[in-house]
């Protein structure tokens, strides 16, 4: 995971991947945001920003209620699904 981390357009390329085989297999809008709030919460607390995007990120996430956590993750996924 750390090499996808390493680069932005990394991880919005390798997230965009994951996104797009969600919805392959009929994963609901839903389910993608809620594994999507799921992953964000795992990254702020295990991993640490390796660029200046993430670091924004984690701010972000940092200041954040719960709901705006989840408005950042959907936004994460609408930014890969239009990239």
């Amino acid at each position: 995971m750390s090499t996808v981390l390493s680069n932005f357009a990394t991880w919005k390329h390798f997230l965009a991947d994951r996104v797009s085989q969600a919805k392959k297999i009929g994963m609901t809008e839903e389910t993608i945001s809620s594994l999507a709030y799921e992953i964000g919460t795992f990254l702020d607390e295990k991993v640490d920003p390796k660029n200046e995007e993430e670091r924004v990120l984690k701010q972000l996430w940092d200041v954040g209620d719960e709901a705006e956590r989840k408005t950042l993750s959907c936004l994460m996924v609408k930014l890969v699904e239009k990239s």
